[in-house]
């Protein structure tokens, strides 16, 4: 769950919308920077569903017993960030090469942890799946996927800071940067060519307040009213 906090309220935003808005973004492109290929349709079925395995998290929602707080994807444990990422790489096998470019993604976004002992097998395993899944789609070596994968981690952090009220948002080695003032996202360099681009995803508002359990969360998000958030993204050349 993506959690925007916003004085005494919540936004809870599910990963999968948020991702859904990723391809909505990256669909906007201009082919100068987002050219088209073989592979495109591949690497927008990866940026839109690169995060489909947190889908049975979100709908079941974490409370940290001490703090009583909501947890967000980057606070939950580590035993199901790798149980999430497995489900989100299998249910996409039908697309190889998006499955290899989810494989990826899950390497990057937790490389930091490469060398812990919980999660050397999750590593093995993963990076042999996505050399299995490239094989599969004949798409072509590791750096023309690694070169691809850039678009989502791209559309992945356009997004995210969007959802999560992010002001400053590092390029992480996808070449664009972000800054968010207000309800207006700018993206260094500029991928649309001078237009603005109007975005928006729904979201449930709860109070910002203690959970007494995950049921009391999810007893409160059923009963919260859907709100949209509204905004626009453009480019800048700095």
């Amino acid at each position: 769950m993506n959690i925007r906090r916003s004085g005494p309220s919540l936004h809870l935003i599910t990963q999968p919308a948020h991702a859904a808005l990723a391809a909505r973004i990256m669909r906007q492109w201009e082919p100068s920077h987002f050219p088209d290929s073989s592979r495109k349709s591949s690497i927008l079925k990866a940026v839109e569903h690169h995060d489909i395995g947190w889908a049975e998290v979100d709908a079941t929602l974490v409370v940290d017993e001490t703090t009583q707080q909501l947890l967000d994807f980057n606070e939950l444990p580590d035993a199901l960030k790798r149980e999430t990422s497995w489900r989100g790489i299998d249910r996409l096998r039908d697309d190889p090469y998006a499955a290899a470019l989810v494989s990826q993604h899950r390497l990057h976004v937790y490389r930091r942890h490469s060398e812990q002992l919980d999660w050397l097998g999750f590593f093995a395993g993963v990076t042999a799946a996505r050399d299995a899944y490239l094989r599969a789609s004949g798409a072509g070596p590791i750096e023309q996927l690694l070169r691809d994968y850039a678009f989502v981690r791209a559309g992945d952090l356009v997004s995210l800071a969007f959802c999560n009220n992010w002001t400053n948002t590092p390029d992480d080695g996808c070449g664009y940067s972000m800054r968010l003032d207000g309800t207006t996202l700018t993206i260094v360099p500029d991928p649309f060519a001078g237009r603005v681009i109007e975005i928006s995803i729904e979201a449930r508002e709860i109070p910002n307040q203690r959970f007494v359990s995950a049921d009391h969360a999810r007893t409160t998000f059923a009963a919260a009213s859907v709100v949209t958030l509204k905004g626009t993204v453009k480019g800048s050349a700095m």
